[in-house]
Parts: C-alpha cells; structure tokens; sequence
C-alpha cells in the first residue's frame, strides 16, 4: 500500500505565509512521502530475500520513523463543536490553551508544538517534540502539529518564530482539527 500526497496547492494565497514558504514545504512533504513509500518497497523486497536479520535491514527500520512522521506531522497544518469544548474543559478556556499552545511552540530549538488526545485519559496536552521520529506520546493522538524547524519560517519571517506563530494560529483549518478529533474520540 503506497501513500499519496495530499495537494495543498488550495494554501497557497494564505495571509501570512509566502508562496515560496508554503512550495518549500510541499516539497518537503512530497519527499517525506516519497521516502516512506520506498522504505515500504525496500522492506518488502528484503523481506522475501531474507535480509530481514541485517544491519542495513535494522537501519532502514530505525529511518522509518523519520520519514513516516515528516510525511504525517506535515500533513497536519472554527472554534466549534467536541474539539473546542474538550479545550476549554482541558485548559480553562481557548484563549489559555493558545497561549500554552503558542508558548511551546516560541521555546528555543528545532521541533514541533503538538496537540495531542491522550484517549484513554480523555485529555488534551501541548507537547514539545525535538525531532518529528522521537519523542511522541504513546498512544495519544496528534490533532494539531506546528512545525517550528526554521526551514517553516525563516524564508518569511527570520528570526521572529513569535509573528509565525501568530499567523499560524489565524490560519487553523480548525474543521480539519475537529475532524482528527472526532474520530479519537
């Protein structure tokens, strides 16, 4: 089973964010995809020429998750329904969660701000994750990601991630977060 990418040429014109910015991560993503997809034909072929017990074999394996979460977390870009509810009994109101969400997001370093549903608690966190194959909560489930390696805002905003953050948080598919939601639910 092979992955597509997802078009999101429909982003480009979003306020905020230059065209080239929003191509450069398309580009990225695409390649996430691509590298995840011959991973899966790699594993495959070793699989039948028994080369599983291999370093290459345990190497490729451990390369998996890098390209499989690139491709994962970069798919993942109105305030309503079960979704804002669940942030505002899990925070105190969305105004503290964005503040919260927004923090992590500004701490110094490379990585991702997530949003995860932890199901079996049935509450939401804000996690730092420094690379996009490490350091993810078991089991809990990403419903929304910000990239914040500078490759994702540089090219527009330099060294100010705070005004990216700030336009990232305006231009929330927040339909797309409810969806994700829903379905962890």
């Amino acid at each position: 089973m092979a992955y597509e990418a997802k078009n999101f040429e429909h982003l480009i014109g979003l306020s905020g964010f230059s065209e080239q910015l929003l191509k450069n991560h398309f580009t990225l993503y695409q390649g996430y995809v691509n590298n995840t997809n011959k991973l899966l034909d790699t594993f495959s072929t070793m699989t039948r020429e028994g080369k599983t017990g291999t370093s290459e074999f345990a190497e490729l394996k451990r390369r998996f998750g890098w390209e499989f979460n690139g491709m994962r977390l970069r798919k993942i870009f109105d305030k309503k329904g079960k979704l804002f509810k669940k942030l505002i009994e899990s925070f105190g109101s969305y105004e503290t969660w964005e503040k919260d969400f927004l923090t992590e997001g500004a701490m110094r370093g490379i990585g991702w701000a997530v949003l995860y549903y932890d199901v079996p608690a049935g509450k939401l966190f804000n996690v730092w994750v420094n690379e996009h194959d490490v350091g993810h909560l078991s089991g809990a489930v990403p419903i929304l990601v910000i990239d914040v390696f500078e490759h994702a805002f540089m090219l527009d905003y330099g060294l100010k991630r705070a005004d990216y953050l700030t336009v990232f948080i305006r231009a929330v598919d927040w339909d797309e977060a409810e969806k994700r939601f829903s379905k962890a639910v």
